[in-house]
């Protein structure tokens, strides 16, 4: 762990010059775009999968039709047209699982006043007059909502907000020109798919919620990590 704590703490030095005291924070970024980058490929790769399995929809809704009263064959047989196709289910979720153990460190990072036995210098730092190691809840309590810190959180709010409701309307055209069809063996939909579909669009507004609870530290990955996603999903599924 004391060996992310140091990276994070040479790129603000490198980065110091230019920020002065949000060098750290400036750090937070660079890290990030350092992860998502490292991980593009594999997004590449999902968004090559999904335009595949797109392609292969009208070929399972025929397989539904031929085999609708035996789910057991029905499950091999998309397998074995995934499996034929080289197309993987589960492409997608590659790039997503890979980015937690990064958010994870730097929540660490920034909920522990010792890294490694020494004292934990990188709550020291601070994004303009708010600490990294501090929540919303801090700023508010500090100095009200309106207050320096609480002015960042607000910031972070209004950025995340933007993206959020561009992923939402993004997410309504998407789902209105591919509808959720899945069926169950007897032809009927999956129970509760209607429920999950109204509920995705929204799930970009969760965001809002993380950045509110955990450190700042972690809350700018995830701000930053969500803009990359939107403006990469943007360029890749256009």
């Amino acid at each position: 762990m004391s060996v992310f704590a140091r990276l994070v703490e040479q790129l603000a030095d490198l980065l110091q010059p230019l920020f002065h005291a949000s060098a750290a924070a400036a750090a937070i970024v660079v890290f990030t775009a350092l992860v998502r980058l490292l991980v593009h490929p594999l997004s590449r790769a999902a968004a090559r999968g999904q335009r595949a399995r797109a392609e292969l929809q009208p070929r399972i809704a025929e397989l539904r039709t031929r085999h609708a009263k035996n789910p057991e064959r029905l499950q091999k047989a998309v397998l074995e047209l995934h499996r034929e196709e080289k197309v993987s289910p589960f492409s997608g979720i590659l790039p997503s699982l890979l980015q937690l153990p990064a958010f994870f460190v730097l929540y660490h990072l920034f909920s522990h006043s010792a890294i490694g036995g020494e004292r934990n210098g990188l709550l020291t730092h601070e994004l303009f007059a708010a600490p990294l190691g501090g929540h919303w809840a801090d700023a508010v309590a500090g100095g009200g909502l309106f207050g320096a810190a609480g002015l960042v959180y607000l910031a972070l709010f209004a950025l995340v907000a933007a993206v959020a409701t561009f992923n939402y309307r993004r997410t309504k055209r998407t789902m209105a020109g591919n509808p959720l069809t899945v069926t169950v063996g007897d032809g009927g939909p999956v129970p509760g798919l209607g429920a999950v579909g109204k509920v995705m669009p929204f799930m970009s507004f969760f965001t809002l919620v993380t950045v509110a609870v955990v450190p700042l530290a972690a809350a700018l990955y995830v701000v930053t990590s969500t803009a990359w996603s939107t403006v990469e999903r943007a360029a890749l599924y256009r």
